[in-house]
């Protein structure tokens, strides 16, 4: 799954444009590389994602295309 959906779906980040930006502004990392919005991404990889003054690192547990609001916390457990 590419990593701008990916992000979207499991609600790291809240929709897929800002996703980008943030890709394309070098704040998201997979296991410690800048990647950009179009990377695929698996399970076990790392994420660090910088928001502002604060860094948030998680590893990805499930891909799924679609998911439920409560269901998405699932797809993540932060690092």
């Amino acid at each position: 799954m590419r990593l701008d959906k990916y992000l979207k779906v499991s609600r790291l980040i809240k929709r897929r444009t800002i996703a980008n930006e943030a890709c394309d502004a070098g704040r998201v990392t997979v296991n410690g590389k800048v990647a950009k919005a179009s990377a695929e991404v698996k399970v076990g990889d790392i994420l660090e994602i910088a928001f502002g003054n604060k860094t948030v690192k998680a590893e990805i547990t499930q891909i799924v295309d679609s998911t439920k609001k409560e269901d998405a916390k699932e797809m993540f457990k932060y690092v």
